[in-house]
């Protein structure tokens, strides 16, 4: 599925859950919660610094609707949906940060 992530519904502004760029960046992938206010379906972003490999993304079920977003094996979001899909790796935005 492509997404328009430079504009369009993807509200990067209001992007929660990312280190202040006054701060070093931080060795591992971090994960961010990017509002998405066109289609009612919020995305999840996993952030990594320049130049490293993109991080392996995957899901585990919690319990009933409520799963965890790794990268590369580290918890970076809990998701816990009322109703719909279930998160899939496929969903996670990966971002590349300039550091």
């Amino acid at each position: 599925m492509s997404r328009d992530i430079y504009g369009g519904a993807l509200r990067w502004e209001n992007a929660t859950g990312l280190m202040s760029a006054k701060q070093n960046s931080p060795l591992a992938p971090q994960g961010a919660f990017v509002p998405d206010t066109m289609h009612d379906c919020d995305q999840v972003a996993v952030v990594y610094n320049k130049g490293e490999t993109p991080p392996e993304i995957t899901i585990k079920q919690v319990s009933g609707s409520v799963h965890t977003v790794l990268a590369d094996g580290v918890a970076v979001a809990v998701i816990a949906r009322a109703a719909g899909p279930a998160v899939c790796a496929e969903d996670v935005l990966l971002v590349e940060r300039s550091i």
